[in-house]
């Protein structure tokens, strides 16, 4: 099909670079064996997006915690809360897709919540290669299609992942991470399942960045990053707006080099302008709409990248 096939320039920019896919996986061949020590002693490793395989920091550092009112967590999804935030993406949502599928030249893909409800994969296989579906919200939300949306990708052949919507003035990015885990997030070496996803965006319910100091925001993505990869032996993708994260973190340079880039741009070509510490993204949302159900994903490579992720 007309998505999968990747240009000459395309080759050319990928070329300079060392994607996430390609050396992503786990070479102890099993989780188990990324870990050394016990008790307070053990040490725990994760592979990061250029593929190290790096002890993972023992800091799960502590941020303000405000709990504001939550109404409405079946409507928070990837990307939701971008246009009404960003004048540019907001102007590009009436022609529903700045881009398509068929002029984007690399692998399709859809991000999908509860608000799409049970989806006939069998239907769309044909048309992706891979599914991100979102899991949780906070630690009190887990999406009711979720078995739909993880379980029927992987029937259907496609390569399949979880993400979790973020509310971090809610609780401790460590407890989110845990709740993420304990409910459909978790990484395995099943050649089938991605790296869970952080989406880290706009509050849905009130100020843009939660209340928290740029270098708060920062401490409470460690937090998440750092207990998801104690766990999982793998870094979170984390999803995210390159305006979002400059304004709410200061556009920290921190996460490049162990987090896959998932970037939100609805107006710009090839992703637009990345947050700092990252010189290519591994995956972009690029429309909040089309003619495949949720948002509109492309991986950052070929299929053969894509697939090392997921085989461990």
């Amino acid at each position: 099909m007309e998505a999968r096939r990747t240009t000459s320039a395309l080759r050319r920019t990928l070329s300079t670079a060392v994607l996430a896919g390609a050396t992503f996986a786990l070479a102890a061949g099993t989780a188990a064996a990324a870990q050394t020590g016990t008790g307070a002693n053990a040490v725990d490793y994760a592979r990061t997006g250029t593929g190290a395989l790096v002890p993972v920091s023992t800091a799960r550092p502590a941020t303000p915690v405000h709990p504001e009112a939550i109404t409405h967590p079946n409507l928070d999804f990837m990307g939701s809360t971008v246009a009404s935030h960003e004048p540019s993406a907001a102007g590009a949502r009436p022609s529903a897709a700045l881009v398509s599928p068929a002029t984007v030249p690399q692998l399709p893909g859809i991000d999908v919540s509860s608000f799409q409800g049970d989806i006939n994969w069998s239907s769309i296989a044909v048309d992706l290669d891979f599914t991100y579906a979102k899991a949780t919200e906070g630690t009190y939300y887990t999406n009711p299609d979720f078995t739909n949306q993880y379980n029927g990708p992987y029937d259907a052949g496609l390569i399949r992942g979880a993400y979790h919507f973020a509310i971090p003035d809610n609780s401790t990015g460590a407890a989110q991470a845990d709740y993420f885990i304990a409910h459909g997030g978790g990484w395995s070496s099943d050649g089938k399942t991605l790296p869970g996803a952080l989406d880290i965006e706009y509050n849905p319910y009130g100020a843009e960045c939660y209340g928290l100091t740029q270098s708060s925001m920062v401490s409470w993505v460690h937090s998440f990053v750092n207990e998801y990869a104690a766990k999982e032996h793998v870094y979170p993708v984390i999803y995210t707006t390159t305006d979002w994260w400059t304004t709410c973190t200061g556009n920290s340079s921190a996460f490049g080099s162990t987090d896959p880039l998932w970037v939100a741009n609805f107006s710009a070509s090839g992703g637009g302008p990345l947050p700092a510490g990252w010189g290519y993204y591994t995956f972009w949302q690029y429309a909040d709409s089309g003619s495949l159900p949720g948002d509109q994903d492309v991986f950052n490579g070929a299929k053969s990248q894509l697939e090392a992720i997921a085989k461990g």
